[in-house]
């Protein structure tokens, strides 16, 4: 059986008969109305224990379906001053291609997908152009993406010669021997260059940081069913970090949380926007989420449902730092790419 949300106001309206629900109501199993001739009065037989979501599928129940869905990260939004001169540095720089352009006209507002391979099986940067909006505020709390690369230094040196800012040159981590570098695109946003062998996900991190560790952790464990990877604290440089993500990072993308001690707030700005993952149920999603925010903090911003036009099914919330995520329907997704 599917759990599914039905609006009780707008299916009884006009109607005769009366209702009371406190909040969404998610119920599971079948619903069905029994109609007069007229079909202007009824009754809902519904094939459950009782009449709340909370009583009919216990919590515990309800927080399983994160762990049983099948995930992906599908992109990040943000926003540049200059679309044209964004993707050239991406494609020149980088090496990512140009997966297909939008321009939205009577929303003033265009819009560019790159990355390293097709949007159906790579996660993806999505490029928002606001016509005659030429620079935003980054803030403190976005960190940076990460591009993994065989030959960081030559990477670097194609970036220099192309008029790249390289914020530090490439060289093993203190310590350690992982190769970085760090540059700047022409918005200012930071990527971090990691050698590493060969990967079927190049664009493999984006960094958030976040005022509670542990909090954010079980957010997203039990929120969108990611796994923590790996931890790792870095008593000398005062932050510890924890990287999230569906597969091993060689594997896939993940979210890099950075906890700097002592600090629990930082400025969002707005240039970047949100990072969307896929789900098979965003219905079912969303009654997770809406438990997970009671406990952990966050809210829903956008309950579950289909995009006007589109028909791609999304919902929406913001985790206990302010970050936003954006779920969306696996199949109207696929679906969208063919159109």
């Amino acid at each position: 059986m599917e759990i599914g949300r039905i609006d009780l106001k707008s299916q009884l309206e006009g109607t005769n008969q009366d209702y009371r629900a406190k909040g969404p109501l998610y119920i599971e199993g079948r619903a069905e109305r029994v109609c007069d001739n007229h079909g202007s009065s009824g009754r809902f037989i519904f094939d459950m224990a009782s009449s709340t979501g909370e009583e009919t599928v216990p919590s515990e129940n309800v927080l399983e379906w994160a762990q049983k869905d099948k995930h992906r990260f599908l992109h990040a939004v943000y926003r540049v001053g200059d679309l044209d001169r964004t993707i050239k540095f991406y494609t020149e720089c980088f090496g990512m291609k140009l997966l297909r352009k939008r321009d939205i006209p009577e929303e003033k507002y265009s819009n560019a997908f790159l990355g390293f391979g097709p949007e159906d099986s790579h996660f993806v940067v999505e490029l928002t152009y606001n016509y005659g909006v030429d620079k935003y505020d980054i803030g403190t709390g976005f960190g940076h993406f990460a591009i993994a690369s065989e030959d960081v230094y030559k990477l670097v040196e194609d970036i220099r010669a192309k008029g790249g800012k390289i914020t530090r040159e490439p060289g093993p981590v203190k310590g350690g021997t992982t190769v970085l570098a760090f540059v700047q695109d022409p918005d200012g946003y930071t990527f971090e260059l990691i050698q590493r062998g060969p990967t079927p996900e190049p664009l493999c991190q984006i960094m958030l940081r976040v005022g509670d560790l542990e909090r954010s952790i079980k957010f997203y464990e039990k929120a969108c069913g990611m796994k923590l990877l790996r931890s790792i604290d870095i008593p000398d440089y005062k932050y510890t970090v924890a990287m999230m993500g569906y597969a091993e990072e060689i594997e896939s993308t993940v979210i890099e949380l950075t906890y700097n001690y002592g600090v629990t707030e930082y400025t969002k700005g707005n240039a970047y926007a949100q990072v969307a993952i896929s789900t098979e149920d965003v219905y079912r999603s969303a009654a997770v989420v809406d438990l997970v925010t009671k406990e952990l903090g966050g809210k829903i911003t956008r309950q579950p449902g289909p995009i006007p036009g589109i028909n791609t099914k999304i919902t929406s919330f913001l985790d206990p730092d302010g970050w936003k995520v954006v779920l969306v329907d696996h199949s109207d997704f696929l679906k969208e790419l063919e159109v």
